[in-house]
């Protein structure tokens, strides 16, 4: 049962991230480089956050895998979310999700609470979702 709750976790992260990427998009023109600049920084570290804790809880043995497909789940957010604004915000959401992709493996090594580290997470990424929406709209 918890494979499938982290399997679910994991599905309901991308379609968040692909839904915002959609709008943003959209809205690309009315964002300045500095809030392009922290959305890329906060999506690239967050999505190799998630994608780093959930799928080592969810293979606990591949820890090497692992932080290779989070550097790249990070890396990979973090730059279609900067290309969006330039090239500067490119750069610094690939390194920054790099980084915390390499990082996130080891915390989701050492959770002894998961549900309750899981849970965490995820208020603080509709937090920041939220963060980011209403400053999309003031911009």
């Amino acid at each position: 049962m918890a494979n499938m709750t982290i399997l679910l976790l994991i599905y309901v992260d991308v379609v968040i991230a692909l839904g915002l990427y959609a709008y943003l998009r959209k809205k690309k023109k009315l964002i300045g480089f500095q809030l392009g600049m922290n959305i890329s920084i906060v999506m690239g570290g967050m999505s190799a956050l998630l994608s780093g804790v959930l799928l080592i809880q969810q293979y606990p043995f591949h820890f090497t895998w692992i932080t290779i497909i989070s550097a790249l789940t990070g890396m990979m957010a973090g730059a279609l979310f900067g290309i969006l604004f330039d090239y500067q915000t490119f750069v610094t959401g690939l390194t920054n999700g790099m980084l915390v992709g390499v990082m996130s493996p080891m915390i989701g090594t050492v959770i002894d609470m998961p549900f309750i580290f899981n849970c965490f997470i995820h208020v603080f990424f509709v937090f920041i979702l939220l963060t980011i929406l209403t400053s999309i709209k003031r911009s």
